[in-house]
């Protein structure tokens, strides 16, 4: 009785030793997947295969020995009270006789890194088991290897490139200054200080030598480089393979790319013995006109340059165009800065994770795996290299030197910038609102249940005066609100949102943030209705409370617009940004968060509309007379509301087409195409509105059917890169961040049915007794929660066309490129 109860006390405490080893991988792994950098996970140390590998040998020992012996518990004793010395884990001591031993297969050539296999000299409880998880350690220190020394390289590249072009901008100041103080002031003020095309004797070009579009490539047709995982779980020649390839499909971009209109190139000059020339991208109307306006006098340019005297070779170099020039050096140190400290993340992550796994390893199996290996890790390229900390000082140097001021801290300002910390105040002040604003509500839809506000037979003078209020401002929060539930939902899936949309992390909106201006927001909406509806069943006329649904919108719109630093000022400024590049969109850049924005206003028409309508109530004074059908018989006012219905799809359609202009895919006309088949759709059910024929009721079915047949297919296949044949994953793609399958399935139906919402438009279904208005914010309603369900997939795909290509950090187009003699 003695022995056994000794064995179970044995097995208990073999029991909770192995339960805390889980607990401490299990906490390793989520911090591990918590630090790394989304758009490089592939590249990283596959902890969890790994670890998978150490649970089988551990399966395997333990059905192969059932029954601990003594000296099975002098090993486990000994394992577990080494495992918490401290090891001298960066010592060079080394076993004669090991349990294992290391070969290193030197590189062939600088490209090629040194690569690592490793030898049982021991015999384990289960040879294969232990082979095959040695063969994965080593195809993963082969890897990390790999990807260190081509992103290093990278930016070791960039490195030098930023270096020359700080040397140019160095110079040209000197000679501009020199300039100046010589006594040519009068001349450069006769100089046109704008950036644009100075037609002189010099050739001039219009050339693509940025660098910008090939590599972010933010594409909405693109479908995610799915196969690069199965790529690098194959070999390490192939991993090699897609970083060359990466490599060169950018060179081949670049030339492919060379001839198109995308910057605005200034005069040819010589600093350091080199023809150079400023190279301006078409982000703004005014060098999106100067372009084309160079285009359209090409010919004209270039006989007056071969027509120049000496005048030509003169150099004009303008205070405005250097300054630009140092912007977009500031911009592109930034950058390269935040790379190389995603590059130390990754070295460090990655050798924690070896030290973490081969400890792990030496507890499952007894052995004394991890000096020798570690002796390895340590020595290997990745963990060796000491050019990236050289550069991050020079960097630092540089940028301190010559950007900065001389002031260190403000240079840490621009390049390491501290994250905003999330108050729990911000928490506290969104249950407060939300309590009062379901209170409101409550009261509010109790009172107007009672006034029979919303029936058929309904107040039409409030329905149409203040309901197109509320409407407006429910579809609005409706749309922001599911934009922070959004951005829960991508940084739950490590969704690098802030990345793609290029927002600034000490500035953007949390989702926090995002809640409370909802909450905030609505309560105030919801109070004002409340107030609003309890002054008119008391007995007030319409003419004596209709102001208030006006001030509450100018109220918003004042607050939108305000100067001071109150209510999230810099982003309210960057979204009223956004929308004058939409409404602008042929002549300014389009980037990913215009085009997405773009997508918002398409599903947001019915709140456009009644914006419109609000609008032209309250500004013709019509509040004042009660003349509520003013706006709709005039046929101005008429005409601007229909149109209202088509701008949305008008700015996508003139982004895909500049997009097209910019470059060159002719993915882009036909994404175009679809937005184009939109507006025909819109225009037929305005029609059989004015007019219901049989006629217009064929021809809005035909349009309406096909125009959701185009958006379909773009949904499913290009904005979510689903519906790939080939995938592993039926009919969805080889790479989800959602485990489970049948959440895509759901959301391909969710996004069929909602997309065919027009039906109602033929089959005029209402919601019994209630009135029209309510059935039409209710579809509206629907649609908007199409576009915010949709949103998570769209980003997903992108974030997986970043992940493809380890795209983590921007490339900056620099303006001083150097030209040929020929050009």
């Amino acid at each position: 009785m003695g022995s056994w109860a000794a064995f179970e006390t044995l097995r208990s405490s073999i029991s909770v030793w192995e339960n805390q080893i889980q607990r401490n991988m299990v906490k390793f792994s989520k911090q591990f997947e918590g630090q790394l950098v989304p758009e490089w996970k592939e590249a990283f140390v596959d902890y969890w295969q790994l670890k998978k590998d150490i649970k089988k040998i551990h399966l395997l020992s333990t059905d192969n020995n059932s029954i601990p012996n003594t000296n099975q518990q002098s090993s486990l004793c000994n394992t577990l009270f080494s495992s918490l010395r401290r090891f001298s884990l960066f010592s060079h001591e080394h076993k004669d006789h090991g349990v294992i031993q290391v070969h290193k297969k030197l590189a062939s050539s600088d490209s090629k890194g040194d690569l690592y296999k490793t030898e049982l000299l021991e015999q384990f409880a289960d040879c294969d088991a232990a082979n095959e998880f040695f063969a994965c350690l080593d195809l993963q220190l082969n890897k990390v290897n790999q990807f260190y020394r081509t992103k290093e390289k990278e930016f070791l590249e960039r490195g030098e490139s930023l270096k020359k072009q700080m040397e140019i901008l160095i110079e040209l100041k000197s000679a501009l200054k020199q300039q100046r103080n010589k006594g040519s002031a009068a001349e450069d003020q006769k100089e046109d200080v704008s950036i644009s095309c100075t037609i002189s004797c010099d050739e001039e070009s219009i050339r693509d030598k940025t660098e910008e579009e090939s590599i972010r490539d933010e594409t909405e047709q693109e479908p995610a480089q799915d196969n690069t995982v199965n790529e690098f779980e194959s070999n390490d020649v192939q991993f090699l393979d897609i970083l060359k390839s990466d490599e060169m499909g950018k060179s081949m971009r670049r030339k492919k790319e060379d001839g198109k209109l995308r910057t605005l190139s200034g005069r040819v000059f010589n600093c350091q013995g080199k023809n150079l020339r400023i190279n301006i991208p078409l982000t703004t109307p005014s060098r999106t006109l100067s372009a084309i306006s160079y285009l359209v006098w090409e010919d004209f340019v270039n006989q007056s340059a071969k027509k120049c005297g000496p005048e030509g070779s003169k150099l004009h170099i303008n205070k405005t165009k250097l300054h630009h020039a140092e912007k977009m050096i500031k911009r592109a140190f930034i950058e390269l800065y935040k790379g190389l400290g995603y590059l130390k993340t990754y070295r460090n992550l990655n050798m924690l994770a070896f030290v973490k796994i081969l400890k792990k390893f030496d507890k499952v199996t007894g052995k004394q795996v991890l000096p020798i290996y570690l002796k390895v890790v340590e020595s290997s390229y990745f963990n060796s290299s000491d050019k990236e900390m050289k550069l991050e000082d020079e960097v630092e140097e540089l940028f301190t030197k010559h950007l900065a001021e001389e002031d260190r801290r403000k240079t840490m300002k621009y390049l390491k910038p501290h994250q905003r910390k999330e108050s729990h105040t911000i928490t506290f002040f969104i249950g407060l609102f939300t309590g009062c604003f379901v209170a409101l509500f409550a009261g509010y839809v109790i009172m107007a249940h009672i006034a029979g506000m919303y029936r058929r037979q309904s107040d039409t003078i409030y329905m149409e005066t203040v309901y197109p209020v509320l409407s407006m401002f429910s579809l609005l929060f409706l749309h922001f609100f599911l934009y922070g539930c959004n951005i829960v939902m991508w940084r739950k899936a490590r969704i690098n949102y802030s990345f793609i949309f290029e927002l600034v992390p000490t500035k953007e909106l949390k989702y926090r943030d995002i809640f409370l201006i909802c909450t905030m927001s609505m309560t105030a909406v919801v109070g004002v209705m409340f107030v609003h509806l309890s002054l008119v069943a008391k007995g007030y006329s319409y003419t004596q409370v209709q102001d208030i649904p006006g001030l509450l919108c100018l109220l918003f719109l004042l607050l939108l617009v305000c100067p001071f630093n109150i209510v999230y000022k810099s982003s309210r400024y960057h979204f009223l940004q956004v929308i004058r590049n939409i409404i602008l969109s042929p002549l300014y850049k389009v980037v990913m968060l215009d085009f997405f924005m773009a997508d918002q206003l398409c599903s947001q028409v019915p709140m456009l509309r009644n914006l419109e309508y609000v609008a032209c109530y309250y500004i013709t004074g019509s509040y004042k007379t009660q003349d509520y059908g003013y706006c709709m018989r005039t046929k101005h006012y008429r005409d601007l509301a229909y149109a209202v219905s088509f701008l949305p799809y008008y700015w996508r359609a003139m982004q895909c087409a500049r997009r097209w202009f910019d470059e060159g895919q002719t993915s882009h006309l036909v994404n175009l195409g679809k937005y184009v088949s939109a507006m025909l759709a819109a225009g037929a059910k305005v029609a059989y509105e004015k007019e219901r024929s049989v006629g217009w009721l064929c021809l809005l079915v035909v349009m309406s059917s096909g125009a959701t047949v185009y958006q379909l297919y773009w949904d499913f296949v290009k904005d979510w890169g689903l519906l790939q044949f080939h995938s592993k994953n039926p009919w969805l793609r080889n790479e989800l961040m959602v485990r489970r399958k049948i959440i895509y399935y759901f959301s391909m139906g969710l996004n069929l049915v909602l997309r065919l919402a027009w039906l109602q438009t033929v089959l005029h279904s209402n919601f019994e007794g209630v009135d029209y208005r309510v059935t039409g914010l209710f579809l509206a309603a629907l649609e908007v929660i199409r576009r915010g369900h949709w949103n998570f997939y769209r980003l997903e795909n992108e974030h997986l066309n970043n992940a493809g290509k380890f795209r983590a950090v921007k490339t900056v187009p620099l303006p001083f490129h150097e030209v040929d003699d020929e050009d």
